[in-house]
């Protein structure tokens, strides 16, 4: 059994005792969290298609851990001006396990 489910923007095909990096969500560590926005199920083949969403169905996922992603370097240059800028940041993660998948 799978789900696609709508997390943060971002769209996940996720199954159970699945772990996934989203973009940073708000909870503590061992928080439990429902997500609602189910696009799509499949239950052994039995394939049930939302509009926009499946009424009923939902993801229930707990919150591992927060952590950074790696480094991602910015580096911006015109040729034969003298400018070079250089930047960057390391992105905000959390990791969540897929508990369960209710229809």
């Amino acid at each position: 059994m799978y789900a696609i489910v709508n997390i943060a923007g971002q769209q996940f095909k996720v199954a159970k005792d699945q772990h996934l990096f989203v973009h940073r969500l708000q909870g503590d560590e061992g928080a439990s969290i429902e997500f609602d926005n189910v696009l799509l199920v499949d239950n052994g083949g039995k394939i049930t298609v939302g509009a926009p969403a499946v009424k009923g169905a939902s993801v229930t996922a707990k919150i591992v851990s927060h952590l950074k992603g790696d480094k991602v370097i910015v580096f911006k240059k015109k040729r034969r001006k003298g400018y070079k800028k250089k930047n960057g940041h390391r992105q905000h993660f959390t990791k969540i396990q897929i508990e369960s998948i209710t229809l």
